[in-house]
């Protein structure tokens, strides 16, 4: 991925390194399952994050602090990628939506206070409609690498756009209307709407990858394929059998690794806002 050059967006907010909230309360709740495969579950989830606090447990205590790391110059150049790729982002976004309003991103270590509560890492990658705001442990990128196998910094570039794809959706409206409809809903018609919510956030990850590989050329021989691998490692049904054995389709909250890919690949083939409407879509 060609991001060298790419404009820093100024709305990266940088954490590491300061005495953010420890993770207090109770201790991982996964149905027996170990800790490295609950991590692998919740990861992107995107949207609310409160959807996820029940499944690790524990509200955080802001009081407490937790130990504060070094900064490294890895983990700055890492930064100085989040900050290309949100900028582009915003290029992107601004261009296509004349109500766009750019979120913030939050790279954090450890564990983060945010307007949706205290939220730890494990919580992986997500989006706060409550501040608007990005958030990204970047120890993320490598459980992304060696825990899920989808290396490349364009499987890291699919991420950020994934959150980001969710902001659009709070400014569309999307996200609200879907907590309505959630209200008095059954489990599985619950887990039916995030779905098609994230499979949205997937399709407007591709949308941004056509018009920023349109106007800037940004991808590279592979980058493609690196996004596409990405999304497809974190198919629920991919998650599930890794952690299980098997597949329950009624506990789907994320998509399969098949529908993951095919609305990313939309977005990207079209670059169409409007070919994005997964909640009308007959067949996901």
């Amino acid at each position: 991925m060609r991001w060298q050059n790419e404009r820093r967006s100024r709305n990266v907010e940088d954490r590491r390194g300061t005495a953010g909230p420890r993770m207090g309360g109770r201790g991982v709740v996964g149905g027996g399952l170990g800790l490295v495969v609950v991590v692998v579950i919740v990861m992107l989830t995107g949207g609310d994050p409160s959807s996820v606090i029940g499944m690790l447990g524990g509200e955080g205590d802001p009081s407490a602090s937790a130990p504060v790391r070094e900064r490294t110059a890895e983990g700055d150049q890492q930064v100085q990628f989040v900050e290309a790729v949100l900028g582009s982002t915003e290029d992107v976004w601004n261009g296509l939506l004349p109500q766009y309003r750019e979120p913030g991103l939050v790279v954090f270590d450890d564990a983060v206070e945010s307007a949706c509560g205290v939220q730890g890492a494990a919580v992986g990658p997500f989006y706060c409609p409550g501040d608007s705001k990005v958030y990204l442990d970047l120890g993320f990128f490598r459980q992304l690498d060696r825990e899920l196998g989808a290396p490349g910094d364009f499987a890291q570039a699919y991420v950020i756009a994934h959150e980001v794809g969710h902001h659009v959706q709070n400014l569309l409206g999307t996200s609200q209307q879907v907590q309505d409809r959630e209200r008095g809903a059954s489990e599985e018609e619950r887990n039916a709407l995030s779905v098609r919510l994230e499979l949205q956030a997937d399709f407007y990850a591709g949308v941004w990858a056509h018009h920023a590989q349109k106007a800037k050329d940004l991808l590279e021989q592979g980058d493609l394929e690196e996004a596409l691998r990405a999304a497809s490692r974190i198919g629920d049904d991919v998650l599930q059998k890794r952690a299980r054995g098997r597949v329950s389709p009624d506990s789907f909250t994320h998509g399969t690794a098949e529908q993951r890919m095919r609305w990313f690949r939309r977005g990207y083939d079209s670059g169409d806002v409007r070919q994005g409407d997964t909640f009308a879509a007959k067949q996901l």
